[in-house]
């Protein structure tokens, strides 16, 4: 039993209770493309001045926990947000990242699909003044990422926001992106509560406008767009934008409160994933969608329904903390030997929301070794004056 503490300041008692599910490989094939976004393992032993230097990286285990992913079934989508791109790893780190996992992703015997986050973030922004600087920028990344043999996820840049670019300015970089491509990309709408810095994106503060231009975009040459990753946290947009994509364009959800419905579908159109949250809950998420697979639409809501709360609470405003609730369980778990992120970013969310965390996963059954949770769990509230008895 813990003494864990409450929203309001207060100490209770909390027993674990829930049913831990296991990991393991699907028995069927998986009728959904599922994109985990996974986090980045720091070595705090080499960590030198987090705050304004490079991460330093525990490969082995950033490595080993996609593997784990892989073992079930899951593809990954890496050097994104989730894995604190421009909020503690910087470009430099990225490639080695995509590098060093291309070459496992080769290796591994589920032969996962592995798409890669394409920026600008290599720059500085008052050197992104224009559509062939910006251009250009994406390129530079794009073609590291093609060498490496990775997919493409051409990532939302701070830049057009900040020079505030018109709707044109974005159609002739992403022309110039999709038609210059090697292979179909993931496009990456990603919602200013994810990234502040990110408002008014495709130029428009108008989320219909801006759909319609994206849309007109994809249209323009669609053989060249695997898919578009929409993080706005709403079902009802994602719901109409989805069912105006050209046949064959996939809607990868990035809606971390509303996937469950998102993903199993209307009966006419239904979306794919691509989530940080399956990073956190892979053994619900996977095993939910070998039942839908399976048609087995009750248990499917049985897994996913309780990581619906979870998933909420991890990425409640603001929303692009997240990250710690991710590597905050997976040190829970046992898949890395500490709580500490690159630049610190474990300080991001209070003891509070951890607790919350605590219980929610508990709940979902995704606290898959309970006894080492509990003592882990035990060790960061004594770090926050919590002692237990």
């Amino acid at each position: 039993m813990l003494i864990l503490p409450t929203a309001d300041a207060l100490l209770e008692p909390y027993r674990l209770s829930g049913t831990p599910l296991q990991a393991r490989t699907p028995r069927v094939a998986l009728t959904r493309t599922a994109f985990a976004a996974a986090h980045v393992v720091s070595d705090p032993l080499r960590e030198r001045s987090p705050w304004d230097g490079r991460p330093a990286v525990d490969w082995d285990t950033t490595l080993a926990f996609r593997a784990q992913l892989w073992d079930q079934g899951l593809h990954l989508a890496e050097a994104m947000d989730t894995a604190q791109r421009g909020m503690g790893v910087d470009w430099a780190t990225a490639l080695e990242l995509i590098q060093r996992t291309m070459l496992a992703a080769r290796a591994h015997p589920m032969r996962p699909r592995v798409a890669c986050g394409a920026g600008t973030d290599h720059e500085a922004l008052a050197d992104l003044g224009s559509a062939d600087a910006i251009a250009a920028a994406y390129e530079l990344q794009a073609e590291a990422i093609e060498a490496a043999g990775g997919q493409l996820i051409l990532m939302a840049s701070r830049a057009f926001p900040a020079m505030g670019a018109e709707p044109e300015i974005y159609r002739a970089v992403y022309r110039r992106l999709i038609d210059g491509a090697a292979e179909p990309v993931i496009l990456h709408w990603l919602g200013d509560m994810f990234e502040p810095m990110l408002a008014g994106y495709w130029g428009s503060a108008d989320v219909a406008s801006a759909s319609d231009f994206v849309l007109d975009l994809i249209a323009e040459n669609p053989g060249k767009v695997d898919g578009i990753k929409i993080s706005l946290l709403d079902q009802r947009h994602e719901e109409f934008f989805r069912a105006r994509l050209p046949e064959g364009v996939r809607l990868y959800t990035g809606d971390d409160f509303n996937y469950a419905p998102l993903i199993e579908g209307d009966g006419m159109h239904h979306s794919h994933a691509l989530l940080g949250i399956f990073a956190a809950i892979a053994p619900a998420a996977a095993q939910a969608l070998e039942a839908l697979a399976m048609g087995d639409l009750a248990t499917y809501n049985r897994l996913l329904a309780p990581t619906v709360p979870l998933s909420r609470e991890i990425f409640r405003a603001p929303t692009r903390f997240y990250k710690a609730g991710i590597a905050l369980l997976a040190w829970l778990n046992g898949h890395q030997g500490h709580f500490i992120m690159p630049a610190g970013f474990q300080s991001s969310r209070d003891i509070t929301h951890y607790a919350a965390v605590f219980r929610l996963a508990d709940a979902a059954g995704l606290l898959t070794r309970p006894d080492l949770a509990e003592a882990r769990m035990a060790q960061l509230l004594a770090l926050h004056g919590v002692e237990q008895n």
